[in-house]
């Protein structure tokens, strides 16, 4: 990867969102930018990223990565840890009203960031429980982003890295690289069943039955949903005559509120 490339999300942060084109920026606040991840590994793949600005209670050297982050003021690191996660729930909220629309139902979102980044400046991956895509060329891709080999580092357990006892939160955020990057030379095994893959173009194959297979189920669960839903709202004047109880007048003549929601 060219110098150009390995520093472009920290240009990203120190720039102008409103200098980056759509294809690029998904939305962006006073603290943080999301972007499209140029190369996803999921059917849906963001990144967000703390933005560096002027007087702001970051400098792009602490926000080089996790670790330079984890090395400062332990407090400020919670903080913006827990910032993260409040952007990446919002963010999380919209991929699955995009799941719902698209694709009729919604499926997991991870949330986490790699123990060693390939690109300059923190980031937080956002992306949907999958790994269905066209850009994952590779058993690095796939074993950085697999949710349990512990190179991706969910939020939820770095956040309670900060309750830990001072020498584990020592121990924990050293985030050695050499220690990281043996997971990345693993065997491919499939996370959600677990079988272990000869190369790539099989597992991609795998990933894509299984995804299938969740897609077809979990179309049918809403289609037979769809069904009780109607027969549970049917027809609500005849539920009422056989409860015994007397329609008003007033009911007869109108259109009776009586509609489920869908929620």
């Amino acid at each position: 990867m060219s110098n150009s490339n390995l520093t472009i999300l920290k240009r990203y942060a120190t720039g102008d969102p409103n200098s980056l084109p759509s294809s690029v920026l998904f939305q962006f606040s006073d603290k943080f930018m999301t972007i499209f991840d140029a190369y996803p590994k999921s059917i849906f793949h963001f990144l967000i990223l703390p933005r560096v600005v002027e007087g702001g209670d970051f400098s792009a050297v602490e926000l080089k990565n996790l670790k330079t982050l984890l090395k400062g003021d332990k407090e400020k690191a919670k903080q913006l840890v827990e910032a993260f996660q409040s952007e990446a729930q919002n963010v999380k909220k919209q991929i699955e009203e995009e799941m719902t629309e698209r694709y009729g139902f919604k499926w997991d979102v991870w949330i986490g960031f790699h123990a060693v980044p390939s690109m300059e400046h923190l980031h937080l991956h956002v992306l949907s429980a999958d790994m269905c895509s066209e850009k994952m060329k590779n058993k690095k891709h796939y074993n950085s982003f697999h949710p349990s080999k512990g190179f991706f580092l969910h939020i939820n357990d770095v956040l309670d890295w900060f309750e830990a006892t001072p020498g584990y939160y020592q121990q924990v955020t050293k985030l050695d690289p050499k220690a990281y990057e043996a997971l990345l030379k693993e065997g491919l095994t499939c996370w959600k069943c677990g079988s272990e893959m000869k190369n790539i173009p099989s597992l991609k194959e795998h990933l894509q039955e299984e995804w299938n297979k969740q897609e077809s189920r979990s179309r049918r669960t809403a289609a037979k949903r769809k069904v009780v839903e109607g027969h549970s709202g049917s027809n609500p004047k005849e539920k009422q005559a056989n409860s015994g109880d007397e329609i008003p007048a007033k009911k007869r003549k109108g259109d009776p509120d009586l509609t489920q929601s869908n929620d």
